[in-house]
C-alpha cells in the first residue's frame, strides 16, 4: 500500500472525530470557564518553594513524576547495549555546504533490538564543534528527505545549515507509529511491553521523547556536535513529544513547541480549542491510561501544562503559535509560558519578563531564558518560524550564525 492510500485511510477514520471535536470545541475566549491552577511554588506536603536546592531536589522531580503518572507515563530507562552504524555518509551534501550521515541508532533490552534512523547535516568548514537542531518528525517522511530531492519549510534543512547548526531528525515510526492500532509494534512491543500493561505506563508521545533521548545519546559521542548547544523541536503532537523530552532529560540545552496545544504547552483548565476528552478519544494512544480521568474533569488534575514548562527550568523554552490555530489555544499556550517561567525568574533570578498580553504577529519575544512568538497563519511549522528558533539559539549561544 502507498503513502497515499495509507493516509486517505488514515483520514477516513481520524477525520470524523476531529471535525466532531472542533464543531464542539470553545474558541470563544469570554466562555472560558473561571480556573485555578496549582501553584508551582507549593509542593505536594504544603511545603513553599523558594531557593534552587528546594526545587532542584524536592519540587521539580515531584513535578515530573505527576506528569508521568498522570499525561505522558514513565519513560523507560533501561537498556542492555546501544550502538551507533553510520549506514551512508555523504561529505559533499548540499553541493559541499554539509556532510549528510544517515545513522542507524539500534538498541538492545533482553535481547530484543530497535533500530532509529537518525538524519544529520552537519555544516562543513567549521573549526568547532556545531550546535545542533533535532526534529521530531510526525509527518510524512518525504518532509525528512536525506536526498534533499524533496525539500519541505517544514523542515529547512539547507538553511539550518547556512545559519551554522547541524540539522537532524528522525522519524517517530522508528519507535512508535502515530496510529492506534500500530503503535505498539515497535520499542513498546519490542523492548518495554510491560508498559503496556501499566495505567501510567509509557504510549506513543512518551516513545517519541525515548527516541530523542536516543539522538541525543549520540550527539554525546560525536565531535563533530556540540552536544551541550542542543535543541529539540516539535510540531503539534511532535511539539508535546518535545515539550516531554525536555522536562525528562536535562541534557538540552533548548526546548521548542511549535503549536503544540492541548497535552503540549497550553492550560488544559482553560478548555478552549481542543480538550482533554477531544484529545483522548481521538488520539488515545498518545497519552498514559490514567489521563483519561480527567475527561471534562480538567480541573481534578494535580497539574497543568505550565509546570511542564516550569519543569525545563533553568535550561531555555520557546512556546510559538499561529494566529488562525485556535484550536491550539495561542492564548493558553502564551500564558502557560508566562507562568511556567517564573521559575526562571524567581528561583533561579534571570532577568527579562514576557508582556502582560500577547505580542501581535511579527513581533517575537525573545529573553535569555526563553522565547515566544506568534505567526500569522493558520498550523504548521514554516521557515519563518526555523528562523525565529535560530535567531533566539543565536542570542541564546551568544553565537553568530554561520560562524
Amino acid at each position: 500500500m502507498t503513502h497515499k492510500s495509507l493516509l486517505y485511510f488514515f483520514l477516513l477514520s481520524v477525520l470524523p472525530c476531529l471535525v466532531f471535536g472542533q464543531k464542539d470545541a470553545n474558541k470563544d475566549e469570554s466562555k472560558v470557564p473561571e480556573y485555578s491552577i496549582p501553584d508551582i511554588f507549593v509542593n505536594l506536603k504544603g511545603q513553599e518553594i523558594n531557593s534552587i536546592q528546594d526545587w532542584v531536589h524536592k519540587r521539580r522531580p515531584e513535578i515530573v513524576n505527576l506528569f508521568e503518572d498522570n499525561v505522558y507515563g514513565n519513560i523507560p530507562k533501561a537498556l542492555d547495549a546501544i550502538n551507533f552504524t553510520t549506514v551512508n555518509e555523504d561529505k559533499m551534501a548540499m553541493n559541499g555546504m554539509a556532510t549528510l550521515k544517515e545513522v542507524d541508532i539500534e538498541v538492545t533490552n533482553r535481547s530484543k533490538k530497535n533500530t532509529i534512523r537518525l538524519i544529520l547535516f552537519i555544516p562543513n568548514g567549521k573549526n568547532q564543534p556545531a550546535p545542533v537542531f533535532l526534529l521530531i518528525n510526525h509527518r510524512d517522511p518525504e518532509n525528512i528527505d536525506p536526498t534533499r530531492k524533496n525539500k519541505m519549510g517544514f523542515w529547512p534543512a539547507e538553511e539550518i545549515i547556512q545559519r551554522g547548526y547541524a540539522a537532524a531528525t528522525f522519524h517517530v515510526k522508528d519507535v512508535s507509529d502515530d496510529d492506534k492500532v500500530t503503535f505498539t509494534e515497535d520499542i513498546l512491543n519490542t523492548l518495554y511491553p510491560e508498559e503496556l500493561e501499566k495505567e501510567n505506563g509509557m504510549r506513543g508521545l512518551g516513545a517519541w521523547a525515548w527516541g530523542a533521548m536516543r539522538a541525543m545519546d549520540y550527539f554525546e559521542t560525536a565531535p563533530e556536535i556540540d552536544s551541550k548547544k542542543a535543541a529539540v523541536i516539535g510540531h503539534s503532537r511532535g511539539g508535546k513529544a518535545s515539550l516531554w523530552t525536555g522536562a525528562s532529560d536535562p541534557r538540552w540545552a533548548i526546548t521548542i513547541s511549535n503549536e503544540s496545544g492541548c497535552g503540549g504547552a497550553a492550560l488544559s483548565r482553560r478548555k478552549f480549542g481542543e480538550t482533554v476528552k477531544v484529545i483522548n478519544t481521538v488520539f488515545p494512544y498518545w497519552f498514559t491510561d490514567n489521563f483519561n480521568k480527567y475527561n471534562d474533569n480538567e480541573a481534578l488534575l494535580p497539574i497543568d501544562q505550565h509546570m511542564l514548562i516550569a519543569s525545563i527550568a533553568p535550561r531555555a523554552v520557546y512556546v510559538a503559535s499561529a494566529s488562525e490555530d485556535l484550536w491550539a489555544d495561542p492564548k493558553g499556550e502564551y500564558t502557560s509560558l508566562q507562568l511556567g517561567t517564573r521559575v526562571h525568574r524567581e528561583i533561579y533570578n534571570m532577568e527579562g519578563n514576557f508582556p502582560k498580553e500577547i505580542n501581535a504577529p511579527g513581533n517575537p519575544v525573545h529573553l535569555p531564558y526563553a522565547g515566544h512568538h506568534i505567526r500569522e497563519g493558520k498550523h504548521n511549522l514554516t521557515p519563518y518560524d526555523w528562523n525565529l528558533f535560530m535567531d533566539f539559539a543565536d542570542k541564546h549561544y551568544g553565537y553568530k550564525s554561520g560562524q
